[in-house]
């Protein structure tokens, strides 16, 4: 949410209302503008204006569903840091390809540090974890460290 401020006060017709606004879309999407522009105090014509002119933007890039996890199967949840054995764009693009078909791995990040990646992986039980870290991870080539961080609750988290 932080950053999410800083680049918004960096907009030039950005004000409370459509902080208002985003932190209603952020928690209900699929709010009715109707609903929407009353929280905000606003007309509907005015709130939908507003709504459109943050889409137009960039500022809202869409919409989602949120899923639970539990009725997914998913009871597992770690964050992996991956060091690669070469640096070169060749290894870099074979990572990612391999990651992007990997449907446990949730997120992908590139990072700046001691190594190259941050991964969410999501699973159902420490023994589908432990298949995915030997079996997905320890078998690509350009990968040379893996840490696992265990995730045993998340007090807060914007995607839920």
């Amino acid at each position: 949410m932080l950053i999410f401020r800083v680049y918004l006060q960096q907009m030039t017709k950005f004000d409370s209302i459509n902080t208002k606004i985003l932190r209603e879309l952020q928690y209900d999407g699929r709010i009715s503008n109707s609903d929407l522009a009353n929280k905000v105090a606003l007309s509907p014509s005015a709130c939908l204006r507003r709504v459109q002119e943050l889409e137009k933007s960039g500022v809202i890039t869409g919409y989602r569903a949120v899923l639970s996890p539990a009725a997914l199967g998913v009871g597992f949840v770690a964050y992996v840091t991956v060091g690669l054995s070469r640096h070169t764009k060749k290894e870099l693009d074979a990572f990612e390809l391999a990651i992007a078909n990997a449907a446990e791995v949730t997120e992908c990040h590139n990072i700046t540090g001691a190594v190259e990646y941050l991964l969410r992986v999501e699973v159902e039980n420490l023994l589908a974890y432990k298949r995915f870290h030997s079996e997905v991870l320890g078998s690509l080539p350009q990968v040379s460290t893996l840490m696992s961080y265990i995730v045993m609750e998340s007090p807060k988290d914007l995607r839920s």
